[in-house]
């Protein structure tokens, strides 16, 4: 409603704008008033126009250009005043030459501020306050989150809100498994591409290219650049691999780990409870068995050795926590079974 009202506010003063030219004395055709108002109230239509068909606005461009064209416009008018006494005002090419050089501080100044703009924060308090908010974190991706290919699923759950950064050396590094000579690592490299671009142009995620190279870069191994990276943005790791996530948190930088994040969701069985799993391979124990659940957890089955590739009814008596995951100690159960095969035959 504020947004309507303020284009219908800003409508009306260009309006009133151009009537301010109806007071000059301008010869031509009697139509020429009404073509200046209608000029004026369509040139302020197209200016709402592009507003809103560009809704996704990053404030810190929108600062950078507005604090770029300030500072130049400031160090203009300074170098004007410095130069004075050493240039004739009189002179034919003091104007073009104070605009020349006033395009060019201002070129220069926008262009610094534009990228210099992730390493400060313009002091604007709605957006300082609005960013402390939400406590959103930049979160820099790592080749293995790329490769591994959860991380799309995950940003398709609305689950994920901070920007996605992609720094230039891995993009370069993933370009370069992609082009490799060994089959399964150019097919792992060109999966890792084809996520990366349906991560781009996901409309409710924020992407980035990071490609500006930090004097910390020089001579040192990509783990240590996404951490060194991490610190500068002040934002968190994701990633799949063990050493990187070992290194990151020696340097206290927040990671997120894709394998924790799929245990976490894996489903939480109390021994005593009953579900329904097949039986694909025979066990390592004598009468045992080996299936699997749909993330992937490993039940191992007491009774189920002589049964493989039938879906029995099993309850769980232990659970055991690994490293490579956790692992189920479960046992056929031959109640349940018994009775589901009566109603069976009874229907």
């Amino acid at each position: 409603m504020a947004l309507l009202i303020l284009r219908v506010f800003f409508i009306c003063v260009t309006a009133g704008i151009a009537t301010l030219l109806l007071n000059i004395d301008i010869s031509g055709p009697p139509y020429i008033p009404f073509l200046v108002i209608f000029g004026s109230v369509l040139l302020s239509l197209g200016v709402i126009a592009v507003d809103v068909f560009t809704p996704r606005k990053q404030i810190e461009v929108i600062s950078a250009v507005y604090f770029g064209l300030l500072v130049g416009v400031l160090l203009t008018y300074v170098m004007y005043l410095a130069l004075a006494p050493l240039i004739s005002i009189e002179s034919p090419y003091t104007p073009p030459g104070i605009l020349f050089l006033g395009a060019i501080l201002c070129y220069a100044c926008t262009s610094l501020l534009l990228q210099t703009k992730d390493d400060f924060r313009f002091v604007i308090p709605y957006v300082e306050f609005s960013r402390d908010l939400k406590g959103v974190r930049p979160i820099i991706l790592d080749t293995s989150a790329i490769i591994d290919g959860r991380l799309a699923e995950l940003t398709e759950t609305n689950i994920i809100e901070s920007q996605l950064v992609m720094p230039g050396f891995v993009l370069a590094e993933l370009q370069a498994i992609a082009d490799s000579s060994d089959r399964m690592r150019r097919a792992r490299g060109r999966r890792g591409l084809d996520i990366l671009n349906k991560l781009r142009v996901q409309p409710r995620i924020e992407f980035q290219i990071y490609e500006r190279e930090l004097p910390e870069f020089v001579g040192q191994p990509v783990d240590m650049r996404l951490v060194i990276l991490a610190k500068h943005m002040d934002g968190k790791i994701i990633t799949g691999d063990f050493n990187l996530n070992k290194v990151a948190k020696v340097h206290n930088v927040p990671v997120i780990n894709l394998n924790e994040i799929a245990a976490s969701l894996r489903p939480q069985f109390l021994p005593g409870e009953t579900f329904e799993v097949r039986v694909v391979k025979a066990g390592e124990g004598p009468e045992q068995g080996v299936g699997y659940l749909d993330d992937g957890t490993m039940v191992v089955i007491e009774g189920g050795r002589h049964r493989i590739n039938a879906t029995l009814n099993v309850v769980v008596t232990s659970t055991l926590q690994t490293q490579a995951g956790r692992m189920l100690f479960a046992k056929v159960d031959d109640a349940h079974s018994k009775s589901t095969r009566e109603s069976k035959s009874s229907t």
